[in-house]
Protein backbone atom coordinates (compact mmCIF):
# COMPACT_ATOMS: atom_id res chain seq x y z
CA UNK A 1 0.00 0.00 0.00
CA UNK A 2 3.18 2.54 0.72
CA UNK A 3 3.19 3.81 -3.01
CA UNK A 4 -0.55 5.08 -2.58
CA UNK A 5 -0.42 5.94 1.28
CA UNK A 6 2.57 8.15 1.05
CA UNK A 7 0.57 10.72 -2.13
CA UNK A 8 -0.43 14.03 -0.59
CA UNK A 9 -3.96 14.97 -1.03
CA UNK A 10 -4.69 18.44 -1.27
CA UNK A 11 -7.89 19.28 0.01
CA UNK A 12 -9.59 20.20 -3.30
CA UNK A 13 -8.32 16.89 -4.66
CA UNK A 14 -10.81 14.28 -5.54
CA UNK A 15 -8.05 11.44 -6.13
CA UNK A 16 -4.75 10.49 -6.07
CA UNK A 17 -3.95 6.95 -7.83
CA UNK A 18 -0.04 4.93 -8.20
CA UNK A 19 0.79 4.20 -11.70
CA UNK A 20 1.00 0.43 -11.21
CA UNK A 21 -0.99 -2.20 -11.89
CA UNK A 22 -4.87 -0.87 -10.97
CA UNK A 23 -4.41 1.99 -8.93
CA UNK A 24 -5.11 2.57 -5.56
CA UNK A 25 -7.04 5.31 -4.82
CA UNK A 26 -6.70 8.00 -2.10
CA UNK A 27 -9.69 9.97 -1.45
CA UNK A 28 -11.10 12.84 1.22
CA UNK A 29 -13.80 11.71 3.16
CA UNK A 30 -17.07 13.19 1.94
CA UNK A 31 -20.16 12.99 3.76
CA UNK A 32 -22.86 10.45 2.15
CA UNK A 33 -19.70 9.00 0.33
CA UNK A 34 -20.92 5.32 -0.50
CA UNK A 35 -18.07 4.01 -2.38
CA UNK A 36 -16.96 0.24 -2.76
CA UNK A 37 -14.49 -1.06 -0.26
CA UNK A 38 -13.74 1.55 1.31
CA UNK A 39 -11.96 1.66 4.60
CA UNK A 40 -10.55 4.68 6.93
CA UNK A 41 -7.18 4.48 7.26
CA UNK A 42 -5.79 6.94 9.11
CA UNK A 43 -6.53 11.44 9.58
CA UNK A 44 -4.08 13.67 8.09
CA UNK A 45 -4.59 16.95 8.73
CA UNK A 46 -7.85 16.67 9.39
CA UNK A 47 -8.72 14.91 7.04
CA UNK A 48 -10.14 11.13 6.93
CA UNK A 49 -8.64 9.14 4.02
CA UNK A 50 -10.22 6.24 2.07
CA UNK A 51 -8.26 3.60 0.73
CA UNK A 52 -10.55 2.34 -2.07
CA UNK A 53 -8.94 -1.21 -3.45
CA UNK A 54 -11.76 -2.90 -5.71
CA UNK A 55 -13.41 0.22 -7.69
CA UNK A 56 -12.92 -0.28 -11.54
CA UNK A 57 -12.01 2.31 -13.58
CA UNK A 58 -13.93 3.63 -16.42
CA UNK A 59 -12.42 6.19 -19.28
CA UNK A 60 -15.44 8.85 -20.00
CA UNK A 61 -14.26 11.07 -23.18
CA UNK A 62 -17.11 13.93 -23.47
CA UNK A 63 -16.77 17.24 -25.04
CA UNK A 64 -19.37 18.27 -22.90
CA UNK A 65 -18.70 18.99 -19.06
CA UNK A 66 -19.51 21.49 -16.48
CA UNK A 67 -19.37 24.46 -16.06
CA UNK A 68 -21.25 23.34 -20.09
CA UNK A 69 -24.60 23.26 -20.03
CA UNK A 70 -27.61 21.22 -21.44
CA UNK A 71 -29.18 17.49 -21.67
CA UNK A 72 -25.82 16.66 -23.10
CA UNK A 73 -23.81 17.41 -20.50
CA UNK A 74 -26.51 15.98 -17.80
CA UNK A 75 -26.94 12.46 -18.86
CA UNK A 76 -22.59 12.07 -18.11
CA UNK A 77 -22.20 14.06 -15.01
CA UNK A 78 -25.52 12.37 -13.72
CA UNK A 79 -23.71 8.92 -15.00
CA UNK A 80 -20.66 9.89 -12.69
CA UNK A 81 -22.93 10.99 -10.32
CA UNK A 82 -24.02 7.30 -9.82
CA UNK A 83 -21.19 5.20 -10.79
CA UNK A 84 -18.98 4.60 -7.76
CA UNK A 85 -22.31 3.05 -5.96
CA UNK A 86 -21.98 0.55 -8.83
CA UNK A 87 -18.35 0.08 -7.89
CA UNK A 88 -16.99 2.70 -10.83
CA UNK A 89 -14.31 5.22 -10.76
CA UNK A 90 -15.36 8.08 -13.98
CA UNK A 91 -12.40 9.42 -15.17
CA UNK A 92 -13.26 12.14 -17.41
CA UNK A 93 -11.34 13.39 -20.34
CA UNK A 94 -12.86 16.70 -22.04
CA UNK A 95 -11.72 20.13 -23.28
CA UNK A 96 -10.19 22.63 -21.12
CA UNK A 97 -11.13 25.31 -23.39
CA UNK A 98 -14.72 23.96 -25.17
CA UNK A 99 -16.47 26.45 -27.11
CA UNK A 100 -19.53 26.80 -24.74
CA UNK A 101 -23.39 27.51 -26.27
CA UNK A 102 -24.23 27.72 -22.38
CA UNK A 103 -23.02 27.65 -18.79
CA UNK A 104 -24.62 25.91 -15.88
CA UNK A 105 -22.37 25.85 -12.46
CA UNK A 106 -25.44 23.97 -10.88
CA UNK A 107 -24.06 21.10 -12.73
CA UNK A 108 -20.73 21.13 -10.67
CA UNK A 109 -22.69 19.83 -7.60
CA UNK A 110 -23.23 16.49 -9.42
CA UNK A 111 -19.59 15.66 -10.03
CA UNK A 112 -19.10 12.86 -7.37
CA UNK A 113 -15.73 13.07 -5.20
CA UNK A 114 -14.51 10.17 -6.37
CA UNK A 115 -14.20 11.35 -10.04
CA UNK A 116 -11.03 12.18 -11.47
CA UNK A 117 -11.54 15.07 -14.17
CA UNK A 118 -8.53 15.11 -17.11
CA UNK A 119 -9.21 18.60 -19.20
CA UNK A 120 -6.45 18.91 -21.89
CA UNK A 121 -6.59 22.06 -24.62
CA UNK A 122 -8.15 21.77 -27.81
CA UNK A 123 -8.29 23.76 -31.34
CA UNK A 124 -11.06 24.43 -32.61
CA UNK A 125 -11.17 26.44 -36.30
CA UNK A 126 -13.90 28.88 -35.40
CA UNK A 127 -11.37 32.13 -35.49
CA UNK A 128 -11.48 31.31 -39.18
CA UNK A 129 -15.24 30.96 -39.25
CA UNK A 130 -15.74 33.97 -36.53
CA UNK A 131 -13.87 36.62 -39.34
CA UNK A 132 -16.42 35.40 -42.41
CA UNK A 133 -19.76 35.16 -40.23
CA UNK A 134 -18.84 37.86 -37.42
CA UNK A 135 -17.33 37.77 -33.79
CA UNK A 136 -20.16 36.73 -32.03
CA UNK A 137 -21.76 34.00 -34.07
CA UNK A 138 -22.48 30.69 -32.90
CA UNK A 139 -20.27 27.35 -33.26
CA UNK A 140 -22.36 25.50 -31.15
CA UNK A 141 -23.69 22.13 -33.04
CA UNK A 142 -27.42 22.66 -32.23
CA UNK A 143 -27.36 25.78 -34.14
CA UNK A 144 -24.97 23.90 -36.78
CA UNK A 145 -22.92 27.36 -37.79
CA UNK A 146 -25.43 29.45 -38.79
CA UNK A 147 -24.97 33.71 -39.26
CA UNK A 148 -28.72 34.09 -37.23
CA UNK A 149 -27.71 32.42 -33.88
CA UNK A 150 -26.16 33.88 -30.90
CA UNK A 151 -24.38 31.26 -28.44
CA UNK A 152 -24.97 32.30 -24.71
CA UNK A 153 -21.20 32.88 -24.52
CA UNK A 154 -21.96 35.83 -27.02
CA UNK A 155 -25.13 36.85 -25.61
CA UNK A 156 -26.02 38.31 -21.70
CA UNK A 157 -24.64 36.61 -18.87
CA UNK A 158 -26.43 36.30 -16.06
CA UNK A 159 -26.26 36.62 -12.25
CA UNK A 160 -24.03 33.96 -10.51
CA UNK A 161 -22.11 33.21 -14.21
CA UNK A 162 -24.48 31.28 -16.25
CA UNK A 163 -25.37 32.64 -19.53
CA UNK A 164 -28.44 32.65 -21.01
CA UNK A 165 -28.71 33.21 -25.20
CA UNK A 166 -30.11 36.53 -26.82
CA UNK A 167 -31.93 36.70 -29.65
CA UNK A 168 -31.39 35.00 -33.20
CA UNK A 169 -32.25 31.75 -34.52
CA UNK A 170 -32.03 28.54 -32.65
CA UNK A 171 -31.55 26.49 -35.45
CA UNK A 172 -31.08 28.02 -38.97
CA UNK A 173 -29.72 25.23 -40.69
CA UNK A 174 -33.07 23.88 -40.89
CA UNK A 175 -34.82 27.24 -41.16
CA UNK A 176 -35.77 29.64 -44.30
CA UNK A 177 -33.31 30.77 -46.51
CA UNK A 178 -30.04 31.12 -45.88
CA UNK A 179 -27.75 33.91 -47.30
CA UNK A 180 -24.36 32.78 -49.03
CA UNK A 181 -22.06 32.90 -46.05
CA UNK A 182 -24.40 30.40 -43.94
CA UNK A 183 -24.50 28.68 -47.21
CA UNK A 184 -20.35 28.43 -47.50
CA UNK A 185 -20.03 27.57 -43.98
CA UNK A 186 -22.36 25.11 -44.12
CA UNK A 187 -20.43 23.34 -47.19
CA UNK A 188 -16.99 24.23 -45.06
CA UNK A 189 -18.26 22.80 -41.57
CA UNK A 190 -19.86 19.40 -43.96
CA UNK A 191 -17.27 18.98 -46.42
CA UNK A 192 -13.79 20.08 -44.70
CA UNK A 193 -14.46 19.17 -41.01
CA UNK A 194 -15.42 15.10 -41.01
CA UNK A 195 -17.13 14.37 -39.02
CA UNK A 196 -17.21 17.72 -37.11
CA UNK A 197 -14.53 20.39 -36.41
CA UNK A 198 -13.81 18.87 -32.80
CA UNK A 199 -11.42 16.32 -35.17
CA UNK A 200 -8.60 18.95 -34.78
CA UNK A 201 -8.12 16.98 -30.73
CA UNK A 202 -8.11 13.58 -32.09
CA UNK A 203 -4.38 13.37 -33.02
CA UNK A 204 -3.62 14.86 -29.48
CA UNK A 205 -5.85 13.30 -27.51
CA UNK A 206 -4.87 10.04 -28.72
CA UNK A 207 -1.34 10.81 -28.09
CA UNK A 208 -1.53 11.76 -25.08
CA UNK A 209 -4.03 9.49 -23.43
CA UNK A 210 -2.13 6.48 -24.92
CA UNK A 211 0.63 7.42 -22.47
CA UNK A 212 -2.07 8.23 -19.36
CA UNK A 213 -3.43 4.64 -20.02
CA UNK A 214 -0.06 2.91 -19.86
CA UNK A 215 0.37 4.73 -16.25
CA UNK A 216 -2.85 4.86 -15.04
CA UNK A 217 -4.40 1.63 -16.62
CA UNK A 218 -8.56 1.82 -16.60
CA UNK A 219 -11.20 -1.21 -17.27
CA UNK A 220 -13.20 0.18 -20.28
CA UNK A 221 -13.36 3.31 -22.58
CA UNK A 222 -16.19 5.19 -23.08
CA UNK A 223 -17.02 7.72 -25.55
CA UNK A 224 -20.03 9.49 -26.12
CA UNK A 225 -20.99 12.31 -29.21
CA UNK A 226 -22.18 13.93 -30.31
CA UNK A 227 -19.50 15.48 -31.19
CA UNK A 228 -18.98 12.08 -33.43
CA UNK A 229 -15.16 13.02 -33.26
CA UNK A 230 -15.14 12.09 -29.76
CA UNK A 231 -15.94 8.18 -31.20
CA UNK A 232 -12.21 8.27 -33.33
CA UNK A 233 -10.40 9.02 -30.40
CA UNK A 234 -12.05 6.02 -28.86
CA UNK A 235 -11.37 3.67 -31.89
CA UNK A 236 -7.42 4.41 -32.14
CA UNK A 237 -7.10 3.72 -28.32
CA UNK A 238 -9.33 0.13 -28.23
CA UNK A 239 -7.04 -0.29 -31.82
CA UNK A 240 -3.86 0.39 -29.59
CA UNK A 241 -4.70 -0.64 -26.27
CA UNK A 242 -6.75 -3.36 -26.74
CA UNK A 243 -9.05 -2.10 -24.16
CA UNK A 244 -12.64 -2.37 -24.13
CA UNK A 245 -14.73 0.45 -25.76
CA UNK A 246 -18.19 1.31 -25.52
CA UNK A 247 -19.50 4.28 -28.09
CA UNK A 248 -22.12 6.16 -26.59
CA UNK A 249 -24.52 8.02 -29.11
CA UNK A 250 -26.99 10.50 -27.82
CA UNK A 251 -27.72 11.60 -31.12
CA UNK A 252 -27.66 9.58 -34.60
CA UNK A 253 -24.86 10.18 -37.06
CA UNK A 254 -25.97 10.20 -40.90
CA UNK A 255 -29.83 9.86 -39.98
CA UNK A 256 -29.82 12.82 -37.42
CA UNK A 257 -32.13 15.37 -38.77
CA UNK A 258 -29.45 17.82 -39.19
CA UNK A 259 -27.53 15.81 -41.78
CA UNK A 260 -29.18 16.33 -44.85
CA UNK A 261 -28.70 20.27 -44.73
CA UNK A 262 -24.94 19.82 -44.20
CA UNK A 263 -23.99 20.65 -48.24
CA UNK A 264 -22.44 17.35 -48.47
CA UNK A 265 -20.19 16.19 -52.00
CA UNK A 266 -20.28 12.56 -52.62
CA UNK A 267 -16.82 12.21 -51.39
CA UNK A 268 -17.79 13.58 -47.64
CA UNK A 269 -20.74 11.55 -48.12
CA UNK A 270 -19.27 8.39 -48.24
CA UNK A 271 -16.63 8.73 -45.68
CA UNK A 272 -19.13 10.21 -42.87
CA UNK A 273 -20.87 6.46 -43.54
CA UNK A 274 -17.42 4.92 -43.47
CA UNK A 275 -16.50 5.76 -40.52
CA UNK A 276 -20.02 5.56 -38.80
CA UNK A 277 -19.60 2.50 -39.98
CA UNK A 278 -16.42 1.59 -38.58
CA UNK A 279 -16.98 2.82 -35.16
CA UNK A 280 -20.34 0.56 -35.10
CA UNK A 281 -18.34 -1.87 -36.16
CA UNK A 282 -15.09 -2.01 -34.36
CA UNK A 283 -16.79 -0.94 -31.10
CA UNK A 284 -17.52 -3.51 -27.99
CA UNK A 285 -20.80 -2.15 -27.66
CA UNK A 286 -23.14 0.73 -28.55
CA UNK A 287 -25.70 2.48 -26.53
CA UNK A 288 -28.48 3.97 -27.91
CA UNK A 289 -31.00 6.21 -26.34
CA UNK A 290 -33.74 5.64 -28.11
CA UNK A 291 -35.41 1.95 -29.28
CA UNK A 292 -35.77 3.23 -33.22
CA UNK A 293 -32.24 4.28 -33.35
CA UNK A 294 -30.84 1.15 -31.19
CA UNK A 295 -33.03 -1.19 -34.10
CA UNK A 296 -31.56 0.86 -37.08
CA UNK A 297 -27.88 0.36 -35.44
CA UNK A 298 -28.51 -3.26 -35.03
CA UNK A 299 -29.60 -3.87 -38.56
CA UNK A 300 -26.14 -2.15 -39.65
CA UNK A 301 -23.82 -4.01 -37.56
CA UNK A 302 -23.00 -6.98 -35.68
CA UNK A 303 -21.71 -5.27 -32.24
CA UNK A 304 -24.33 -5.16 -29.43
CA UNK A 305 -26.42 -2.00 -29.51
CA UNK A 306 -27.61 -1.24 -25.89
CA UNK A 307 -31.03 0.84 -24.83
CA UNK A 308 -29.93 3.41 -22.17
CA UNK A 309 -32.23 6.53 -22.43
CA UNK A 310 -32.07 9.55 -21.24
CA UNK A 311 -33.87 10.15 -17.62
CA UNK A 312 -34.10 12.52 -14.29
CA UNK A 313 -32.23 12.40 -11.28
CA UNK A 314 -34.12 12.25 -8.63
CA UNK A 315 -32.24 14.38 -6.51
CA UNK A 316 -33.62 17.35 -8.60
CA UNK A 317 -37.19 16.35 -8.00
CA UNK A 318 -38.30 16.33 -4.40
CA UNK A 319 -41.02 14.46 -3.41
CA UNK A 320 -42.58 17.63 -1.16
CA UNK A 321 -45.04 19.23 -3.74
CA UNK A 322 -44.39 22.85 -4.95
CA UNK A 323 -46.35 25.81 -4.02
CA UNK A 324 -48.47 26.92 -7.32
CA UNK A 325 -49.47 30.00 -8.16
CA UNK A 326 -53.36 29.32 -8.52
CA UNK A 327 -54.17 32.83 -10.26
CA UNK A 328 -51.80 31.92 -13.00
CA UNK A 329 -52.48 28.71 -15.92
CA UNK A 330 -48.54 28.27 -16.78
CA UNK A 331 -48.02 26.89 -20.27
CA UNK A 332 -44.56 26.01 -20.07
CA UNK A 333 -41.71 25.17 -22.12
CA UNK A 334 -37.76 24.70 -20.95
CA UNK A 335 -34.78 24.17 -23.62
CA UNK A 336 -34.04 25.07 -26.89
CA UNK A 337 -37.09 26.19 -28.93
CA UNK A 338 -36.55 26.11 -32.43
CA UNK A 339 -38.46 27.66 -35.88
CA UNK A 340 -38.92 24.00 -37.44
CA UNK A 341 -40.69 23.20 -33.69
CA UNK A 342 -42.69 26.08 -33.76
CA UNK A 343 -46.60 25.15 -32.88
CA UNK A 344 -48.85 27.55 -34.56
CA UNK A 345 -51.90 25.30 -33.67
CA UNK A 346 -51.39 25.55 -30.56
CA UNK A 347 -50.61 29.15 -30.23
CA UNK A 348 -53.96 29.42 -32.61
CA UNK A 349 -55.94 27.48 -29.79
CA UNK A 350 -54.97 29.34 -26.66
CA UNK A 351 -55.48 32.71 -28.92
CA UNK A 352 -59.05 31.16 -29.44
CA UNK A 353 -59.66 29.85 -26.21
CA UNK A 354 -58.53 34.04 -25.03
CA UNK A 355 -61.15 35.49 -27.39
CA UNK A 356 -63.90 33.22 -25.52
CA UNK A 357 -62.80 32.83 -21.97
CA UNK A 358 -62.13 36.56 -19.82
CA UNK A 359 -60.64 33.79 -16.79
CA UNK A 360 -58.66 32.12 -18.96
CA UNK A 361 -57.07 35.07 -20.93
CA UNK A 362 -56.83 36.85 -17.29
CA UNK A 363 -54.97 33.54 -16.03
CA UNK A 364 -52.72 32.76 -19.03
CA UNK A 365 -48.97 32.95 -18.53
CA UNK A 366 -46.95 31.12 -21.57
CA UNK A 367 -43.25 30.59 -19.78
CA UNK A 368 -40.40 30.29 -21.85
CA UNK A 369 -36.92 29.07 -20.12
CA UNK A 370 -34.57 28.48 -22.73
CA UNK A 371 -32.85 30.00 -25.84
CA UNK A 372 -35.73 30.44 -28.08
CA UNK A 373 -35.98 31.57 -31.48
CA UNK A 374 -37.14 34.63 -32.40
CA UNK A 375 -39.80 33.26 -35.33
CA UNK A 376 -41.14 31.45 -32.23
CA UNK A 377 -41.87 34.97 -29.67
CA UNK A 378 -42.96 36.80 -33.14
CA UNK A 379 -45.79 34.02 -33.84
CA UNK A 380 -46.92 34.42 -29.94
CA UNK A 381 -46.72 38.08 -30.62
CA UNK A 382 -48.56 37.97 -33.88
CA UNK A 383 -51.71 36.15 -32.00
CA UNK A 384 -52.03 38.77 -29.15
CA UNK A 385 -50.35 36.74 -26.86
CA UNK A 386 -47.92 39.08 -26.00
CA UNK A 387 -48.77 40.15 -23.10
CA UNK A 388 -49.45 36.53 -21.78
CA UNK A 389 -45.45 35.63 -22.60
CA UNK A 390 -42.74 34.93 -20.44
CA UNK A 391 -39.66 34.83 -22.48
CA UNK A 392 -37.04 34.06 -19.59
CA UNK A 393 -33.97 33.05 -21.77
CA UNK A 394 -31.57 30.21 -20.51
CA UNK A 395 -31.36 29.54 -16.74
CA UNK A 396 -29.57 27.01 -14.79
CA UNK A 397 -30.70 23.58 -14.50
CA UNK A 398 -32.39 23.54 -11.12
CA UNK A 399 -34.39 26.83 -11.90
CA UNK A 400 -35.68 25.34 -15.29
CA UNK A 401 -37.14 22.32 -12.97
CA UNK A 402 -39.15 24.52 -10.94
CA UNK A 403 -40.45 25.99 -13.75
CA UNK A 404 -41.68 22.78 -14.88
CA UNK A 405 -42.71 21.49 -11.50
CA UNK A 406 -45.03 24.80 -11.37
CA UNK A 407 -46.08 24.33 -14.91
CA UNK A 408 -49.95 23.79 -15.64
CA UNK A 409 -49.65 22.49 -18.86
CA UNK A 410 -45.62 21.75 -19.99
CA UNK A 411 -45.30 21.34 -23.87
CA UNK A 412 -43.48 19.36 -25.93
CA UNK A 413 -43.09 20.84 -29.71
CA UNK A 414 -40.67 18.49 -31.79
CA UNK A 415 -39.11 19.43 -34.87
CA UNK A 416 -41.16 18.95 -38.17
CA UNK A 417 -38.12 16.75 -39.55
CA UNK A 418 -39.44 13.11 -40.86
CA UNK A 419 -35.66 12.25 -39.09
CA UNK A 420 -37.49 13.64 -35.80
CA UNK A 421 -39.48 10.26 -35.36
CA UNK A 422 -36.71 8.37 -33.83
CA UNK A 423 -35.54 10.94 -31.17
CA UNK A 424 -36.81 11.16 -27.42
CA UNK A 425 -35.71 14.89 -26.31
CA UNK A 426 -33.92 15.29 -23.12
CA UNK A 427 -36.64 17.29 -21.83
CA UNK A 428 -39.12 14.42 -22.34
CA UNK A 429 -37.64 12.48 -19.10
CA UNK A 430 -37.63 15.52 -16.66
CA UNK A 431 -41.08 16.82 -18.11
CA UNK A 432 -41.77 13.00 -16.60
CA UNK A 433 -40.75 13.82 -13.44
CA UNK A 434 -42.30 16.82 -13.20
CA UNK A 435 -45.54 15.00 -12.91
CA UNK A 436 -47.20 17.48 -15.09
CA UNK A 437 -49.33 16.74 -18.09
CA UNK A 438 -47.83 17.27 -21.11
CA UNK A 439 -48.54 18.08 -24.85
CA UNK A 440 -46.61 16.65 -27.42
CA UNK A 441 -46.81 17.99 -31.02
CA UNK A 442 -45.33 16.12 -33.51
CA UNK A 443 -45.22 12.58 -34.83
CA UNK A 444 -47.86 10.33 -33.19
CA UNK A 445 -45.83 7.39 -34.22
CA UNK A 446 -42.72 8.09 -33.15
CA UNK A 447 -40.63 7.54 -29.90
CA UNK A 448 -41.64 10.33 -27.61
CA UNK A 449 -45.30 9.34 -28.15
CA UNK A 450 -44.53 6.27 -27.08
CA UNK A 451 -43.17 6.87 -23.85
CA UNK A 452 -46.00 9.44 -23.43
CA UNK A 453 -48.45 7.01 -23.75
CA UNK A 454 -46.91 4.11 -21.99
CA UNK A 455 -46.80 6.72 -18.72
CA UNK A 456 -49.85 8.12 -19.40
CA UNK A 457 -47.95 11.63 -18.52
CA UNK A 458 -49.63 12.92 -21.95
CA UNK A 459 -50.68 12.78 -25.58
CA UNK A 460 -49.03 14.00 -28.82
CA UNK A 461 -51.00 15.56 -31.56
CA UNK A 462 -49.91 16.22 -34.89
CA UNK A 463 -48.78 19.14 -35.82
CA UNK A 464 -51.77 20.42 -37.64
CA UNK A 465 -54.58 18.63 -35.67
CA UNK A 466 -55.79 22.01 -33.38
CA UNK A 467 -58.81 20.20 -32.57
CA UNK A 468 -56.99 17.54 -30.67
CA UNK A 469 -54.36 20.11 -29.10
CA UNK A 470 -57.57 22.52 -28.44
CA UNK A 471 -58.80 20.06 -26.47
CA UNK A 472 -55.79 19.21 -24.69
CA UNK A 473 -55.54 22.81 -23.74
CA UNK A 474 -59.32 22.32 -22.21
CA UNK A 475 -58.50 19.27 -20.07
CA UNK A 476 -55.54 21.38 -19.25
CA UNK A 477 -57.76 24.28 -18.09
CA UNK A 478 -60.57 22.34 -16.81
CA UNK A 479 -58.27 20.38 -13.95
CA UNK A 480 -56.46 23.71 -12.90
CA UNK A 481 -59.56 25.27 -12.39
CA UNK A 482 -60.89 21.79 -9.75
CA UNK A 483 -57.38 21.49 -8.66
CA UNK A 484 -56.90 18.09 -9.65
CA UNK A 485 -54.14 16.06 -8.66
CA UNK A 486 -52.17 14.92 -11.64
CA UNK A 487 -51.01 11.16 -12.03
CA UNK A 488 -48.80 8.99 -14.28
CA UNK A 489 -46.92 5.34 -14.00
CA UNK A 490 -43.86 3.69 -14.80
CA UNK A 491 -41.66 6.56 -14.49
CA UNK A 492 -39.10 4.62 -12.25
CA UNK A 493 -37.25 3.04 -15.10
CA UNK A 494 -36.44 6.50 -16.65
CA UNK A 495 -34.58 7.78 -13.04
CA UNK A 496 -30.45 8.53 -13.70
CA UNK A 497 -29.86 5.42 -10.70
CA UNK A 498 -31.69 3.12 -12.41
CA UNK A 499 -30.21 3.73 -16.28
CA UNK A 500 -26.67 3.96 -14.53
CA UNK A 501 -27.44 0.48 -12.98
CA UNK A 502 -28.09 -0.73 -16.53
CA UNK A 503 -24.76 1.37 -17.74
CA UNK A 504 -22.68 -0.40 -14.93
CA UNK A 505 -24.04 -3.78 -15.74
CA UNK A 506 -22.76 -2.87 -19.40
CA UNK A 507 -19.38 -2.21 -18.11
CA UNK A 508 -19.19 -5.33 -15.94
CA UNK A 509 -19.71 -7.49 -19.13
CA UNK A 510 -17.17 -5.48 -20.92
CA UNK A 511 -14.25 -5.52 -17.95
Amino acid sequence: MGGGLEQETPAEACLCSRPLGKPDILLPQVEGYRGVGDKVLFERAGKKLIFVTDMKRVLIISYYWPPAGGSGVQRWVKFAKYLPAEGWQPVIYTPENPELSSVDETLLKDIPAEAEIIRRPITEPYGIYRRLMGSKASTDMQTLIGAGARAAGGGETAPGGTARATGGEVNPISGGSKNWKQNLSLWIRGNLFIPDPRVWWLGPSVRFLKKYLREHPVDVIVTTGPPQSMHLIGRRLHRATGIPWVADFRDPWTKMFYYKHLHLGKAADRKHHNLEKAVLDEASAVISVTPLVQREFQEMTRTPVVLITNGFDEDDYPVASLEKNPAEFRVTHTGLFAEDGNPLALWDALAAKCAEDEAFRNALRIRLIGKVDEAIVSAIEARGLGPCLDNLGYRPHDVAVAEQRAASLLILPLRQEPEYRNVLPGKIFEYLAARRPVLGIGQEDGAAAQVLADTGAGVMCDWDQSAAIRSAVDRAWSAHLAGSAFSSSGIDRYTRRHLTRLLATLLNQLS
